[in-house]
């Protein structure tokens, strides 16, 4: 299954955050910045890649609900598939 970027703009939003986030941990850590604050912008990009992974999962699911794959084995792939990057973002 193949996902639409167009599908996926919130997704993409939310990577692009993290990514400017990852950049100012990066920053922050070679500044020498206090431990806490580190740790709290590592949680907050942590969460938006979480929330990206969710929401890519979530357009695959409802492609798939969409369009039905037809044959009972490939139901049986596509959630064991679906039930692995579940459980990997867990």
């Amino acid at each position: 299954m193949e996902l639409a970027p167009e599908e996926l703009t919130g997704a993409i939003n939310r990577l692009r955050r993290a990514q400017g986030q990852i950049a100012g941990i990066i920053r922050m850590i070679e500044e020498g910045r206090d431990c806490e604050d580190v740790i709290t912008q590592l949680a907050a990009a942590s969460k938006a890649l979480d929330r990206a992974g969710f929401a890519i999962i979530a357009t695959g699911l409802q492609q798939c609900l969409a369009e039905g794959d037809t044959a009972n084995g490939d139901q049986q792939q596509t959630r064991t598939r679906l039930e692995k990057l579940f459980l990997s973002l867990a």
